[in-house]
C-alpha cells in the first residue's frame, strides 16, 4: 500500500521588487501577472497586500545589493515621488505660486537599478521627468475610468506599446472655477467636484485600500499586470529557445 507523501511545495514564481511602493497598486498587477511581490515604501502602508518593508527606497536598494540578497530578484519596479517634474507641478502649480520644493530621485535610483543588473522599469506621470518614455499607458486602454497616463522606461525588457485609445470625453471635475462633466473621474487631490472613495477604486479598479491618498497616489494595477506578463512571456519564450 503507498503512503501519501508530504511534499514541501516551494513558490517557483518569479520575484519582483517594488520600491516606492505605496499601497500596493503596481504590485498587484504584477502579482496578476505571475510575480511574487516584494514592496518597500517610506510612510507606514498597513493596506499593501505583500511583504513589505518600511524603509528609505534608496538606501533599501543598496543595501540589497551590498548584501548580495538582490540576487533573489528578478525584475525591479520603482515608481520615484514624481512631483519635482510632474506636469501639474510646472504648470498650474507653478504658475499660481501653489505647492512646495519637490526632490527628484530619478537619477539616483537609476543609478542603483543599474547596479543590480537586473531588469526593471522606472514610472512617472507625464511631465518632464527626465526618463525614456519606452512605454506610455491610459486608463482608457484598458477600459478604466480614469485617464492616468504613465510613462515608462524600460531596462532588459522590451514591452508592447498598445495602440492610445481617443479619450470618450472630460475628466469630470472643476477647472479654474468652471465644473467640466465627462466619463472619466479626476484620481488626484481633495477640490471641488473630486469623486468618492468608492468612485475611484471603481476607476482604478483598486478594492483592496480605501485609503483616499493611497487611491490619488496608485497606478491601475491593470498598467503593470500588461508590464508583467509582458516580460514573462518574453523571459518563457527566451527559455525556450
Amino acid at each position: 500500500m503507498t503512503q501519501p507523501t508530504d511534499i514541501r511545495r516551494v513558490d517557483q514564481r518569479p520575484l519582483l521588487l517594488d520600491l516606492f511602493s505605496c499601497a500596493g497598486g503596481a504590485a498587484t498587477g504584477y502579482a496578476r501577472a505571475g510575480f511574487r511581490v516584494h514592496g518597500c515604501d517610506h510612510a507606514d502602508r498597513p493596506n499593501y497586500p505583500f511583504t513589505w518593508h518600511r524603509g528609505d527606497a534608496l538606501e533599501y536598494l543598496a543595501s540589497l545589493i551590498t548584501t548580495g540578497e538582490i540576487e533573489r530578484y528578478d525584475f525591479v519596479h520603482a515608481s520615484p515621488p514624481c512631483q519635482a517634474k510632474a506636469t501639474l507641478t510646472v504648470g498650474t502649480n507653478r504658475s499660481r505660486g501653489w505647492g512646495g520644493t519637490h526632490v527628484d530621485l530619478v537619477a539616483p535610483m537609476r543609478d542603483l537599478l543599474d547596479r543590480t543588473g537586473l531588469p526593471y522599469v522606472i514610472e512617472q506621470p507625464n511631465g518632464q521627468a527626465e526618463i525614456r518614455k519606452d512605454l506610455t499607458l491610459c486608463g482608457e486602454m484598458f477600459g478604466l475610468g480614469v485617464i492616468r497616463h504613465r510613462n515608462f522606461e524600460a531596462v532588459g525588457c522590451t514591452i508592447e506599446q498598445p495602440a492610445h485609445v481617443p479619450h470618450r470625453g472630460r475628466v469630470r471635475g472643476y477647472r479654474h472655477g468652471k465644473f467640466y462633466d465627462g466619463p472619466y473621474v479626476a484620481a488626484y487631490g481633495n477640490g471641488g467636484g473630486k469623486p468618492s472613495v468608492p468612485e475611484l477604486q471603481a476607476a482604478l479598479g483598486i478594492d483592496w485600500t480605501d485609503v483616499r491618498e493611497e487611491l490619488t497616489e496608485a497606478i491601475p494595477p491593470a498598467y503593470t499586470e500588461h508590464i508583467g506578463r509582458a516580460f514573462l512571456a518574453a523571459r518563457t519564450l527566451g527559455v525556450a529557445a
